[in-house]
């Protein structure tokens, strides 16, 4: 019996290790009646993109008795930050202003003169008004060459949710733009230690506003958001094996969805949000299946002699792709589903893991080459392989944002490991995670 046991437990860990070079090693409203040209000032899918010059200097407090004067900084340090992290925009230091405009936000007040002269190409000016507990912005964005109005917003909501208010006229800045909408409300979940244990949290795209939301006291692993967000998986050993969970926020509540015996982990949701894959080994041999919410299996995706683990669905959800070590080494490989064939899709690096598969088609994995490990990434096709991370530490866990233009992912660059963003093709990377204790496996949701 206890030879038994001791046999499962060490195929367990051997898995868990497997896995973890996976893991491890690894309201708006337009108020004004004037619009500015329609021009998209950046190609975001440009190979390489020359940021823009934004001066955004602090917000005039238009508040009858000038209450809460601290937002007039910490409104625009906001977005300030979304702007940086997005990779288009070059901030620029307050030291260099020469603000003399007059005390409106329109055209005639402002000498834009003043603000060419020091290299600004956008100039974003705000106000707000305190009324009780809630906060109206204005804000209206200039191009300062021309003297034009890009455009105008306005946005009301509780003074205590000002970073969402800033979030959201960051949004409207990347569209009016680009074209394309910004990640600035989306939210990540990941594992974070600073309880002692792996507990897992959620927090903005940015890394603020964290939220520990589970208390398992024990071992939580590789979240992962639902596709409308508003549920998370998660493994836990809370009650003796790696078991599935799901955490449902509008309700409240948290469910086992797989304990079978022995393995139920790696969980990632088909784009349906109705069915999931997964590692489970109740009949021996780590294998991925296909299961519902209610865990029953649905269908089994992978019979192979090697530990097949950490699936990724295709964005048309007729692929996966996994990591086996059935060449000897972990290595991604691609599995048809409806031919119900398999192909290697890496060569290069003796550890392949982590794959996470893009809404633009591609796929990011973490990649060990001599001491190194690195995020990657490559099109499902083989080709165009391509390392976004060097010479700064071990770099693992990554995945894409909803529109497939950043990825994050964790680090030790700094010492213990934290969460990283940047842009698709590996420029500005940045930290935003700086709490006690190490953040890793991250998730990243569409809402």
């Amino acid at each position: 019996m206890m030879n038994s046991r001791s046999s499962s437990t060490s195929k367990t860990w051997k898995v868990i290790n497997l896995i973890c070079w996976t893991g491890f090693l690894l309201i708006i409203q337009v108020i004004l009646p004037k619009q500015g040209f329609g021009k998209i000032y950046i190609d975001i899918n440009a190979p390489s993109i020359q940021k823009i010059n934004i001066a955004i200097p602090d917000f005039k407090n238009f508040s009858a008795n000038k209450e809460h004067p601290e937002l007039s900084a910490a409104m625009p340090k906001v977005i300030s930050n979304d702007l940086d992290l997005s990779g288009f925009f070059t901030t620029m230091d307050k030291e260099a202003f020469l603000d003399e405009d007059g005390p409106f936000l329109t055209a005639q007040n402002i000498r834009f003169k003043n603000w060419s002269v020091i290299g600004a190409d956008l100039l974003l000016k705000c106000g707000y008004t305190c009324i009780g507990r809630s906060v109206e912005v204005e804000m209206r964005l200039y191009d300062v060459f021309r003297g034009r109005l890009i455009i105008g917003r306005r946005v009301l909501g509780k003074i205590e949710t000002y970073r969402s208010l800033m979030h959201r006229i960051g949004n409207e800045i990347i569209m009016a733009l680009t074209g394309h909408q910004g990640i600035f409300l989306t939210r990540l979940a990941f594992v974070g230690t600073s309880t002692g244990n792996k507990e897992i949290y959620i927090c903005d795209y940015d890394g603020h506003n964290v939220k520990q939301i589970t208390s398992d006291r024990s071992i939580a692993m590789f979240p992962r958001w639902s596709p409308l967000g508003d549920k998370i998986l998660y493994n836990s050993y809370k009650d003796g094996g790696p078991m599935l969970y799901l955490k449902e926020f509008s309700r409240g509540g948290v469910k086992r969805i797989s304990g079978r015996k022995g393995l139920n982990i790696g969980a990632c949701w088909a784009s349906d949000g109705k069915k999931l894959a997964l590692t489970l080994s109740y009949r021996g041999n780590p294998d991925i299946y296909s299961v519902d919410l209610e865990g029953k299996i649905i269908e089994q995706f992978t019979n192979h002699w090697g530990i097949d683990v950490s699936p990724s669905y295709s964005p048309d959800g007729t692929k996966i792709a996994f990591v086996s070590d059935r060449s000897g080494l972990p290595q991604i490989y691609i599995r048809d589903l409806n031919l119900k064939r398999e192909e290697r899709l890496t060569f290069e690096g003796k550890y392949n893991t982590s794959p996470a598969w893009s809404k633009m088609n591609r796929i990011a994995f973490s990649q060990m080459s001599g001491n190194r490990v690195d995020i990657s990434t490559i099109n499902p096709d083989g080709s165009n392989l391509r390392r976004l991370t060097e010479d700064q530490g071990k770099n693992e866990d990554p995945c894409w944002s909803p529109d497939g233009r950043y990825i994050v992912f964790s680090s030790n660059r700094a010492g213990g490991y934290h969460l990283y963003i940047m842009n698709a093709n590996g420029q500005n990377q940045r930290r935003i995670t700086f709490s006690k204790g190490e953040q890793t496996s991250p998730s990243w949701s569409s809402y």
